[in-house]
């Protein structure tokens, strides 16, 4: 009987201490996998929702609302899609209340389903959905260890239509159009006609708009409104200038529902000063929300905010021209600025890529990043726009150093070429989840990038740590950030992979490949695994004991 009970024990701790796991590195912006979601075109959770503000007109090819929402994106974090592709921030275009509305901007009568055409800052838009769907959003992403990222929008209002009259003039200005040929006439202008532009350089006093005071008023919440606003002119001392007021409406959203991030558009059509002051307003916003909610913080991980500065490349490092004047943006309240230049630079090897940026982002970038992205919500020239290229696409953008932006279809070859579309509503077709479902080469796209995208979730040391190149042909890299250390393998040969890691892995370690799913250990300074595929993605291992 002894023996049988001491036979199951060696057993049951054997087959436990074969259970070898790994360990994620701790989560850095500076590393992160974003998800970018159009919310009217990701996943409609509620059709309930699909129509308010008799907004009913028919509108041009994929320019009306559609139905996506917030509560479609609970359901795919609830499904662990999120997860599975290693997503770690969420990112949605604005979800605040839009003109009523359309408008023909040339392309056709259009809704302002894409979110940048804000009418009321201090609401949001009943078509994305509700309060209680945000903070259940926030919640639930924050349980799955993703943070949530929203458009912040200061730079103008919404159109004119016959339904949402112009900000006073004290607010906004209608002319001239921007003709971007100098710093003043990129900042002090509209950018397209009929885009009211806030004006952000003024440091004037100004009254609550009319029709926001008409529209609380009616809404039952004008004291309320009108009492918060004067804590907050009073504890930040800053002029009741329409800058201000728009970061207070902004950082609400921080405060109440603690979201972790904003992307800012437009940012260059502003003086740069706003975004310092932006910044502070929402780093006081934020500590506002852990001190009240200390079970609720995920982490120690500060708030954070990224740019869309148009046209702006890592090969830029930290000055934007404006031709008559150099602006750094990164010392003006900016952690990250989207890099407009990774989608040329897709085209180049994975080499050339990856050493170019590490150099750039550890020495002249040290202590911020970029976000690079292949295609984009407003970005008419994308990498691989017919999406012949998707396993590549995916291999470079998830394994590039800095921040990766995987905009939502990305990830499953979503189309961005739709008959009857008319310039970016092309980019803004409904998910394909059809194909999600019933296509097998979209499956198999889809699962590449899932492999890849848990491989940078786990390992900061991706997009985070220092690159350094193992073997030119065949193609091995490491990357190593803190404690956190791989070691990666492209465009090898299917069969037997061996490679030589003296200094970079101890004999005996026992290695994963996060792609194939096999593992190996490490035997006179080298490795070696036999897989069907041309791609490892070495992690290393620990061996998990359970007594």
């Amino acid at each position: 009987m002894k023996k049988i009970v001491l036979a199951s024990a060696l057993a049951f701790l054997a087959s436990c201490a074969s259970q070898n796991t790994t360990t994620p590195s701790s989560f850095d912006w500076k590393g992160a996998n974003v998800y970018f979601a159009v919310t009217d075109r990701f996943n409609n959770g509620n059709p309930d929702n699909d129509v308010n503000f008799n907004r009913t007109e028919k509108a041009a090819v994929l320019r009306g609302f559609e139905g996506g929402d917030i509560r479609g994106v609970i359901q795919k974090i609830d499904e662990g899609y999120f997860n599975k592709l290693g997503i770690n921030a969420i990112w949605l275009t604005p979800i605040v209340e839009q003109i009523h509305g359309a408008t023909d901007e040339g392309t056709g009568l259009t809704y302002a389903f894409h979110g940048y055409w804000t009418k009321d800052w201090t609401a949001l838009d009943p078509n994305f959905g509700t309060e209680e769907d945000l903070k259940e959003l926030v919640e639930k992403a924050h349980q799955n260890g993703i943070r949530i990222v929203l458009d912040a929008v200061i730079n103008h209002t919404g159109p004119v239509t016959y339904a949402d009259p112009a900000y006073p003039n004290k607010w906004v200005r209608t002319e001239p159009q921007c003709t971007y040929n100098s710093y003043e006439m990129t900042t002090a202008c509209t950018l397209v006609k009929n885009l009211p532009d806030v004006i952000t350089e003024s440091d004037e006093n100004v009254g609550l708009p009319p029709m926001l005071e008409q529209k609380w008023r009616k809404e039952g919440r004008y004291e309320k409104e009108m009492s918060e606003l004067n804590v907050f002119f009073v504890k930040t001392g800053f002029p009741r200038a329409p800058k201000y007021y728009i970061m207070k409406w902004l950082a609400d959203y921080i405060v109440k529902y603690g979201i972790d991030g904003y992307r800012i558009d437009t940012l260059k059509h502003t003086n740069e000063d706003v975004w310092k002051d932006f910044k502070k307003v929402c780093d006081l916003a934020f500590a506002e929300y852990k001190l009240n909610n200390p079970k609720k913080i995920l982490d120690n991980s500060p708030f954070f905010t990224i740019g869309e500065l148009y046209g702006y490349g890592i090969s830029q490092k930290r000055l934007y021209d404006f031709g008559d004047k150099k602006v750094n943006y990164y010392q003006n309240g900016l952690n990250s600025l989207i890099n407009f230049d990774f989608k040329g630079d897709a085209n180049k090897s994975y080499e050339e890529i990856f050493s170019n940026y590490d150099q750039i982002l550890h020495a002249d970038l040290s202590g911020n990043t970029v976000m690079n992205y292949i295609s984009s919500h407003d970005d008419g020239d994308p990498f691989d726009k017919e999406r012949k290229r998707n396993y590549e696409a995916g291999t470079k953008l998830l394994l590039a150093p800095g921040i990766s932006q995987v905009y939502y279809g990305d990830e499953t070859a979503r189309k961005l070429i739709v008959e009857g579309a008319i310039g970016d509503a092309n980019l803004r077709s409904n998910m394909n989840w059809d194909e999600v479902k019933n296509n097998p080469e979209t499956q198999k796209v889809l699962t590449h990038w899932q492999k890849l995208g848990q491989f940078r979730r786990n390992h900061a040391a991706v997009g985070a740590g220092k690159h350094q190149m193992v073997s030119n042909s065949p193609y091995w890299f490491t990357r190593t950030y803190k404690d956190d250390k791989v070691l990666v393998g492209l465009d090898l040969n299917p069969g037997v992979k061996e490679v030589s890691v003296t200094g970079i892995f101890e004999n005996g370690t026992r290695l994963r490949d996060a792609y194939s799913g096999k593992t190996a250990k490490v035997s006179n300074g080298k490795v070696s695994i036999d897989s069907e595929f041309g791609i490892v993605l070495y992690e290393k291992l620990l061996i998990k004991f359970c007594f």
